[in-house]
């Protein structure tokens, strides 16, 4: 059986979610989106366009694949500025699953908001839109949103861009045990072993865009983001070895010939 990743009425096949920012040009975005084998890309609706025809569009570039672009609200620092984009955005482009991203500190961490985040998240969930939320790595607040109507929660693993690695691996697995939504470690992954620990750790998906964008061969990276998930995931769902604190003889003692 497939090992489909659902987020409200959405199915993929692929838990890998990319970003389209800080790219060259939109046919390397284009490029690495497919290398990934991701099916969900996020687009931050303030800085790449996809709702004006007469510009160039990034949803031209995937409209004949089965990319799901993944609006967001980066740049957003309310509850009312998300809330309001998103709806011009379903109105201008009929896309009706989102990343809510609402960021409390501008200047130097780029936390999330949860505050924020929780009001938007409720009024959005009661519109109809399939809610993906960026949220700090607190089981409580991703609680929180899954009761305000989220379809996903979205901890991060290190600041936006920071590429640092999961910082805190225990309050991913806490995260896991508090919802029962899908949960996609986001932002601070820095190369595919990121990926596959985030996802040995129990999480639903990754979602990264710094680390491709940047690297110095993102289409190179891409594929390994895709592989490191699927990796990672299938580690997970064989069950890895408890860890002891002595080794452990690899070849059985019993029945050995004495000499």
């Amino acid at each position: 059986m497939a090992d489909i990743l659902k987020i409200g009425k959405y199915e993929f096949t692929s838990r890998l979610i990319v970003g389209s920012g800080k790219y060259p040009d939109f046919k390397t975005t284009y490029d690495a989106t497919i290398a990934s084998g991701a099916q969900m890309i996020t687009v931050a609706v303030r800085r790449v366009n996809i709702t004006d025809p007469n510009k160039e569009n990034l949803m031209d570039y995937f409209k004949d694949s089965d990319v799901q672009l993944l609006p967001n609200s980066a740049g957003c620092t309310t509850a009312e500025e998300a809330i309001t984009l998103f709806r011009m955005v379903r109105e201008a482009t009929g896309i009706d699953i989102i990343k809510l991203e609402i960021i409390g500190d501008t200047e130097k961490t780029l936390y999330p908001d949860v505050i924020e985040t929780i009001k938007a998240c409720e009024v959005l969930a009661k519109d109809g839109f399939t809610v993906m939320a960026y949220t700090n790595d607190d089981p409580i607040t991703a609680k929180r949103l899954e009761n305000a109507g989220a379809a996903a929660v979205m901890p991060l693993a290190a600041p936006i861009g920071s590429g640092l690695g999961i910082q805190n691996r225990y309050n991913v697995v806490f995260v896991k045990e508090a919802v029962n939504v899908p949960v996609i470690v986001d932002a601070g992954v820095g190369c595919a072993s990121d990926a596959a620990i985030a996802m040995e750790l129990g999480a639903d998906g990754v979602l990264t865009n710094t680390a491709i964008a940047q690297a110095k061969n993102p289409i190179q990276m891409a594929e390994a983001m895709k592989h490191a998930v699927i990796a990672g995931r299938m580690s997970y769902l064989a069950g890895r070895i408890p860890k002891k604190p002595y080794a452990t003889a690899s070849s059985p003692t019993e029945g050995m010939i004495q000499f």
